[in-house]
């Protein structure tokens, strides 16, 4: 948690950029597991927590923007409560860490909201993404649940999108901190690596440290052969030798901020000279945009040098054919490729995308998101200093969707097939860091320590 009035500073901010009506940031409560006390882990909502610092379940948030006041709701606890949870600080007490001196009961927040609905005042809230959020607002505000979505308040999701993808020097401190438990967890997946062992026990491995120094993962972890899955979260593969093994993984900070990298290399601890090959192509693409990246640059152009830079190499050993223009042009690195460049990264991985392009159709909102140019629309984000983004190119030999593209006769005379399927068992490989753009360029998070990423730092990490 940051100084009070870090806190202050920001709801200020919002206040100015929303101007009149109240702001409802409700946070999280605790989800039942399998039955209602045992719950999952709690994870705080990021925005809640960001303009009001606190990691504790059923609190909500109200900012009058007309008043200039911040409140805070929330319940005292009972000694029933403190059986099970020990002495708890109170809710003004709760208040006075984050430059909150208006607290109420949690019940009250209701109150407050159906007094400002019947005055007509605009209440605005962002997209929910729990369940337990949906139906608070439902109740609150007397809506139907496809009211809920209709009623989001378009300018609070690109205000908030606008203050937190810009990180502060003391948010980079701690993302720092994140990328030091991202480098932890990485380099022992890496000594673990070996022929036998399972890959669930590389993944408790490094989730142990994400926990045991930090909040936990930032996501579920990646481990697996099959890197050509991008999201695959079966780790029950034994590890074989001369296959690949991808490791995508990230801490979260104990103040809520994340790192996410991901590093591919050879279960035996040697590259063939084919994977060495595909992966060289996929480093120089992840180094040729960690040269490039700037103030200014839309993510689009950045996006496009890394499928130039990967085409580039793919002709060079005969998989691709033609010109890198013709093959852009094309399409046909989506189908090695399928997905973009990166994210934004912050309080949350894929920062601020609980209410960005994935999650709602923003073909209404496209004027205003080139006006906000904020990460939660890709086609029109403008990196600017602050920014923290993720460099994770890749090249992904997916046999399912590379039969469907030569079946459908797509990109004909510009795909070697008949040598891509003696690819089908290779896999895939991605490897990615963060990026910070500065006044005159970027860094990488983590500074000259890096996690091992050429071939030669990592044939000398991988099993030893």
């Amino acid at each position: 948690m940051f100084a009070p009035s870090t806190y202050v500073e920001r709801r200020q901010t919002l206040m100015k950029k929303i101007g009149s009506g109240l702001i409802l940031l409700p946070g999280n409560t605790f989800s039942p597991n399998n039955y209602p006390n045992n719950a999952y882990y709690f994870r705080q909502d990021s925005t809640f927590r960001y303009f009001f610092g606190l990691n504790n379940p059923t609190l909500v948030g109200l900012i009058d923007a007309d008043a200039g006041v911040s409140m805070l709701f929330g319940d005292d606890f009972t000694v029933e409560d403190i059986i099970w949870t020990g002495p708890q600080p109170t809710l003004r007490e709760l208040g006075a860490e984050v430059g909150v001196t208006q607290t109420y009961p949690f019940a009250a927040v209701a109150e407050c909201l159906r007094r400002a609905v019947d005055q007509g005042r605009r209440i605005h809230f962002l997209p929910p993404y729990r369940g337990e959020t949906k139906i608070q607002l439902q109740e609150w505000l007397g809506l139907t649940p496809m009211m809920v979505q209709e009623c989001r308040s378009v300018e609070l999701m690109f205000a908030v999108a606008e203050m937190r993808e810009k990180k502060s020097e003391e948010e980079i401190v701690e993302m720092e901190k994140a990328f030091q438990l991202g480098y932890q967890m990485h380099t022992l997946a890496m000594k673990m690596c070996r022929p036998g062992v399972v890959e669930r026990e590389i993944a408790g491995a490094v989730e142990g440290i994400a926990k045991g120094y930090g909040q936990g993962v930032s996501f579920p972890t990646i481990v697996s052969q099959h890197g050509e899955t991008l999201h695959n979260l079966n780790c029950d593969g034994v590890l074989e030798a001369g296959r690949l093994l991808l490791v995508d993984g990230g801490a979260e900070t104990v103040s809520g901020y994340c790192s996410d990298h991901t590093r591919t290399y050879p279960v035996s601890g040697r590259f063939s000279d084919r994977q060495r090959d595909i992966y060289n192509i996929v480093l120089k693409a992840h180094d040729d945009v960690a040269a490039m990246v700037a103030p200014g640059m839309m993510y689009q152009e950045v996006h496009l040098a890394a499928y130039r830079s990967l085409a580039e190499g793919l002709i060079g050993v005969g998989l691709l054919k033609g010109t890198v223009d013709q093959i852009i042009e094309s399409g046909a690195m989506t189908m090695l490729m399928p997905h973009g460049l990166g994210h934004g990264l912050g309080m949350d991985v894929h920062d601020c995308e609980a209410m960005g392009e994935r999650s709602y159709d923003f073909s209404t909102l496209l004027d205003q998101a080139a006006r906000s140019a904020t990460c939660v629309h890709r086609a029109t984000w403008r990196l600017e200093p602050g920014t923290v983004l993720t460099d994770e190119p890749g090249i992904y030999f997916i046999p399912a969707l590379i039969d469907k593209c030569r079946a459908e006769g797509k990109y004909a005379g510009l795909v070697n097939y008949d040598l891509l399927a003696d690819y089908y068992d290779f896999g895939g490989i991605r490897i990615e860091d963060d990026l910070l753009v500065t006044p005159t360029g970027n860094r990488m998070l983590g500074g000259e320590q890096h996690i091992p990423i050429t071939v030669e730092e990592l044939e000398a990490v991988v099993g030893k």
